[in-house]
């Protein structure tokens, strides 16, 4: 019952007890402010396995974990880059001059 109210009572600014000593940052779980805490010590746990990139919280490496993936579904119809995330094809497309276009494979 008491661990349904962390989910179920509505907070204020002020119920966040848990405050980061470097940036006065508030955090509602002490794993939160953990985690975040990463950030101004730079601990990168989670390495990746095909490159030199680490990341503080395993769902970046994940994600980070497609640019490998085989598969890359999105791509550019100006050129013959092709990405795993729509966001990076994005990105690309303001390289190229004129107008920007996707198509997904």
């Amino acid at each position: 019952k008491k661990h349904m109210k962390t989910h179920t009572e509505k907070k204020g600014p002020k119920e966040k007890p848990y405050q980061c000593s470097d940036c006065d940052k508030n955090f509602f779980h002490n794993s939160d402010l953990a985690r975040h805490g990463k950030i101004h010590t730079g601990e990168k746990s989670y390495q990746c396995s095909d490159c030199d990139q680490a990341f503080t919280d395993k769902r970046y490496l994940i994600y980070h974990l497609e640019i490998h993936a085989v598969e890359k579904s999105y791509q550019c119809i100006q050129c013959d880059m092709a990405f795993s995330h729509n966001i990076n094809l994005i990105r690309h497309l303001k390289r190229h001059d004129g107008e920007k276009h996707t198509k997904r494979r």
